[in-house]
């Protein structure tokens, strides 16, 4: 491999803030911010919005869309047959 054309791959911490959970995993993701893990050692810290603690899927929570009721009022509304 050459020397000096690969991104620096690192312990770095991913954190969810919708639900304050995180995880320690590898990653060649720049970060600005760090963060104290639980082994006491300071890693990169990169936030992120959606994780399997709060995604709809993973959590159970889905919200059901009904998208033949959603067709049904397009047509009645704009007047198209079936």
């Amino acid at each position: 491999m050459k020397k000096g054309i690969h991104p620096q791959y690192r312990e770095v911490v991913f954190q969810d803030i919708s639900t304050d959970f995180a995880i320690l995993t590898r990653s060649t993701i720049a970060a600005k911010e760090t963060i104290q893990w639980t082994d006491g050692k300071e890693y990169p810290l990169i936030k992120v919005e959606v994780s399997s603690q709060s995604h709809p899927f993973y959590t159970g929570k889905q919200k059901i869309v009904d998208t033949a009721g959603r067709v049904d009022r397009f047509r009645r509304k704009y007047g198209l047959a079936s």
